[in-house]
């Protein structure tokens, strides 16, 4: 008859078991990392959308002009309240009334550098000529990392190509969602 030791674990076992659950823990981790680059992304996308939409609202819902400002780690919303008290369809920034201001965590950049800011008419329309896109210049993956804006139309995207790995920040690179 054959005896067989019950009594526990052998400290060979207990090495491998943990030397196991250590290198999955370094695994995730790094994985854990990335999806958090691409989170913040694709959170700033959103918001920045969101933000897009309600400022064309703004404009149709109190019938002026509303002016989208963007520099390079911040954008700002504005009423054209200057002068009294309608406004005269141009952004004065230091007398319109700026409605948001967001600083971001990472760049975003126009595929035309020569805008600046999106003029929403009365009627909510974009003063803008063809389709203009914002880009995020980040080198995380999101879902969601660019916006496409058109005269009539705001749209939510991913770049088909990142711009870190050669891609452009142009209306055919972002693939609308």
């Amino acid at each position: 008859m054959v005896m067989v030791n019950n009594q526990g674990v052998t400290l060979v076992e207990m090495i491998i078991v943990v030397s196991v659950v250590v290198i999955l823990v370094v695994a995730m981790g790094f994985q854990f990392s990335g999806w958090m680059g691409g989170y913040k992304v694709e959170s700033q996308m959103k918001e920045m959308y969101v933000d897009l939409l309600n400022a064309r609202a703004r404009a149709m819902q109190r019938n002026r002009m509303h002016f989208f400002s963007l520099a390079a780690t911040q954008y700002m919303v504005y009423e054209d309240t200057n002068p009294i008290p309608d406004g005269d369809g141009t952004l004065q920034t230091s007398s319109d009334t700026r409605t948001q201001q967001k600083t971001l965590d990472s760049s975003i950049s126009w595929s035309d550098p020569s805008v600046t800011v999106i003029n929403f008419t009365r009627s909510g329309l974009a003063d803008l000529a063809g389709i203009k896109t914002l880009c995020s210049n980040s080198s995380s993956d999101a879902d969601y990392n660019c916006i496409e804006v058109s005269a009539s139309r705001i749209n939510l995207g991913k770049l088909a190509a990142k711009i870190s790995a050669g891609g452009s920040c142009d209306d055919s690179n972002c693939e609308a969602k």
